[in-house]
């Protein structure tokens, strides 16, 4: 059963390691700092970070994030999918040394099969606390990495009205070959996380939305009540 769960973007730059001494986005920081928080305030028997990666599967628990694939100069470790590896390193910054699990999501997955991936891993544990990283749209202006295209804004703003309104069937049904064409690669953890709370009445916060860089990041919790 889902006790608790957040969703948070998975930019490289939010690791210290990749940006130097000064912190980038550091509001973007504080608010996933936040959200990881309150998952564990749930007391989850485990928390699993899901989000997009090659193909679907899972990741061992003591994986991290390889920082050398983004700066060779950085020893090499034992490497998670970026998505996974920013969720682990979010988990370790919170001093999390609880049970943790990595579901990495096909980000070519469809929304049935990102639901039901959601139901199997809200039974994983009598309390699961979830974490959905990844990034909504990279098009939101003509210096963003997809450059800009006119659908992106109101994509994000659905995403983020249905998450502030817990609306979880909108979540759901979100049309994955738009999300494709916008970059947006949060889509199949959050899909995932639809499925893995519905039904449910949820109390939700969005503690961060903007697009710094041309790329929507959220950052929210969804507490069921």
């Amino acid at each position: 059963m889902i006790v608790a769960a957040a969703l948070c973007p998975c930019p490289p730059l939010l690791a210290r390691e990749l940006t130097g001494q000064e912190e980038v986005l550091p509001e973007l920081h504080t608010a996933c700092a936040a959200a990881v928080a309150r998952l564990l305030a749930a007391e989850p028997d485990v928390l699993v970070v899901a989000g997009p990666a090659d193909q679907t599967g899972t990741w061992p628990p003591d994986g991290r994030l390889d920082f050398a694939a983004y700066a060779p100069a950085l020893a090499r470790r034992l490497a998670l999918p970026l998505s996974l590896g920013m969720g682990a390193l979010l988990l370790d910054e919170a001093g999390y040394v609880g049970p943790r699990a990595f579901q990495g999501i096909d980000a070519a997955a469809t929304p049935d099969e990102c639901r039901a991936l959601g139901r199997q891993l809200a039974a994983s544990a009598p309390r699961t606390a979830l974490l959905a990283m990844g990034d909504g749209s990279a098009r939101r202006s003509t210096s963003a990495p997809g450059y800009l295209d006119e659908r992106a804004a109101p994509f994000d703003s659905a995403v983020e009205r249905a998450v502030r309104e817990g609306d979880l069937a909108a979540l759901a049904s979100l049309d994955p070959d738009l999300a494709a064409d916008l970059l947006a690669i949060g889509r199949p953890a959050w899909q995932a996380l639809a499925g893995a709370m519905m039904p449910s009445d949820t109390e939700t916060e969005v503690l961060y939305r903007d697009a710094p860089l041309g790329v929507s990041y959220l950052v929210a919790t969804l507490i069921p009540r």
